[in-house]
């Protein structure tokens, strides 16, 4: 009986620590990994080690750069509609935050047996898009298949002094603009073939 007994026991405070050791050493990998200049990748010229993109738990997330040095943000975003998501730019930072809809929230008094799709606002999450490196006023952001994916292409210009919101458009609102974009060129395409020709004759 006290053979079970001590199976059975659980030593919670051991597990807390390992968890919090366990935490730690994946943060510092992480810094030593992303940190400012010495990545290979997010070269902004700073002069010190600095975590730009805190590791917020939720929601899951990519943050990545293109070939082109293009920001691209990731975030799923399920549950969630396209008119409670907001986003902008204050300075040097993107302005992240999400509101869960009424109906979305939990019932109160429900038990439950296993859960592992918790739905909760998201307030005012910091990235850090320095605004002498991308144009932050060519940001664009597409909601689709409840994954919001926020590009930011590098700057060519001098930066705007105002801050700047981001539109949110559908998935079936960025394939709309893209087909007329795509008959757009085709008609300008065609019409100067069609003057050359004019021409040589």
């Amino acid at each position: 009986m006290a053979e079970r007994e001590h199976r059975d026991f659980l030593d919670i405070g051991r597990i807390i620590d390992d968890m919090f050791d366990a935490a730690e050493d994946f943060t510092n990998v992480f810094k030593d990994t992303m940190s400012f200049p010495q990545s290979k990748v997010y070269q902004f010229r700073t002069g010190e080690k600095k975590d730009f993109y805190p590791l917020y738990s939720y929601p899951p997330a990519n943050v990545y750069m293109t070939e082109e040095k293009t920001m691209v943000f990731e975030f799923a975003l399920a549950g969630f509609r396209e008119e409670d998501i907001n986003l902008e730019f204050r300075g040097d930072y993107m302005i992240f935050s999400a509101t869960v809809a009424e109906d979305m929230k939990p019932e109160q008094g429900v038990r439950y047996f296993k859960r592992r799709l918790k739905l909760k606002d998201i307030n005012e999450q910091k990235y850090y898009v320095p605004a002498d490196k991308f144009d932050q006023e060519a940001t664009t952001a597409v909601f689709r298949n409840g994954i919001l994916r926020v590009t930011v292409p590098p700057r060519e210009a001098a930066p705007s002094k105002e801050g700047v919101k981001i539109d949110i458009t559908s998935g079936e609102e960025a394939d709309k603009q893209a087909s007329s974009d795509s008959t757009s060129r085709r008609n300008q395409s065609r019409q100067t073939r069609e003057k050359k020709e004019g021409q040589g004759e």
